[in-house]
């Protein structure tokens, strides 16, 4: 058995012994998991990119946890996805509710993208090959760099990180600083846990962002607020949690409260909308988001799918509430 990476506190990650529970919870669920109408589509204006933003920061989001973040003249790519299904079939798996806003082969320039783990929903195959020949540098958790170099990325665009270390994208003023997580990883029935699972700081001269992955709540977040914070932006994950893994998915109300131990100024919710993950109506992480920030006096930034937004202000596009 190879090494193991441990979580930072005691977690319940909803191994075998979780399985039957957690099929009858799918079999007995009701929700609208996945839209009953279709969504979309999303149309990305690539022109848009020609023109700097104002303000120094924009964001894209392509869905799941695929975000095209430019801050301060650097193109970053978190975890893209544009797969069809987050599986390791092409036949069966969870499929998208909507098709990718806009093609790989029309992405601006891509200075770094960042992997956080292995799971199928952020580290896909297809997505992956296209960049093989494209000199794009990865950032990537220990032990994912040898899966980006068995599917044709080149060793020495590759840069594992463990928590706490950092990588200086293009020799320039933007940081990248990997941080704990709570969660796990593994790609089959065997193998789990062998490779680390992380969360990212990504600090400019003008703009701090946390970008929290896939990650159960914990009282890490406050450390990393304490040490990296405050933040301008942190996009942390809202979907995806069921009554059988609350330590590894946050969920909109824990997600809240990490926005406010991360001192976090703006909160991006992602990880929701796309794919059919969890047991729960596929809008309600959103909806349940909405009356937590409310309560909690957080101010929210959410775009539609697939258009480029600044990050100036609250905003709430609702694009949502068209398919409920």
């Amino acid at each position: 058995m190879g090494k193991k990476f441990m979580n930072p506190v005691p977690t319940d990650e909803a191994g075998f012994d979780k399985l039957i529970p957690i099929l009858k919870e799918y079999i007995n669920n009701k929700a609208e998991n996945t839209p009953k109408q279709t969504i979309g589509p999303f149309k990305t204006d690539a022109s848009i990119y020609k023109t700097p933003p104002e303000s120094g920061l924009r964001v894209t989001w392509m869905g799941h946890s695929s975000l095209l973040i430019e801050i301060e003249g650097k193109w970053i790519l978190t975890d893209p996805v544009w797969n069809e299904r987050a599986s390791f079939s092409s036949w069966f798996g969870p499929k998208r509710f909507f098709e990718a806003p806009l093609p790989l082969s029309e992405l601006p320039p891509i200075d770094l993208v960042i992997i956080s783990h292995d799971h199928y929903d952020h580290l896909d195959k297809q997505t992956i090959r296209f960049f093989s020949d494209k000199h794009v540098p990865f950032v990537c958790s220990l032990g994912v760099g040898a899966i980006l170099e068995k599917w044709g990325t080149p060793r020495n665009y590759i840069t594992e990180v463990d928590w706490g270390d950092s990588v200086m994208v293009d020799s320039d003023c933007c940081v990248i600083t990997a941080t704990p997580a709570r969660h796990f990883s593994g790609r089959g029935l065997t193998g789990r846990n062998e490779t680390l699972w992380s969360s990212f700081v990504i600090k400019g001269t003008k703009h701090n962002l946390f970008y929290g992955a896939d990650s159960g709540w914990f009282e890490g977040f406050k450390e990393i607020g304490d040490r990296f914070g405050p933040f301008d932006l942190t996009m942390l994950e809202i979907g995806a949690y069921g009554t059988y893994w609350p330590d590894i998915h946050m969920g909109p109300d824990h997600a809240s409260n990490a926005h406010l131990a991360l001192k976090g100024k703006l909160m991006m919710p992602i990880h929701w909308g796309t794919f059919n993950l969890a047991p729960h109506a596929w809008y309600e992480p959103i909806e349940r988001l909405l009356s937590y920030a409310k309560q909690k006096n957080i101010r929210l930034f959410a775009p539609e799918p697939g258009k480029p937004t600044e990050v100036t202000g609250e905003l709430v596009s609702g694009w949502w509430e068209k398919y409920t």
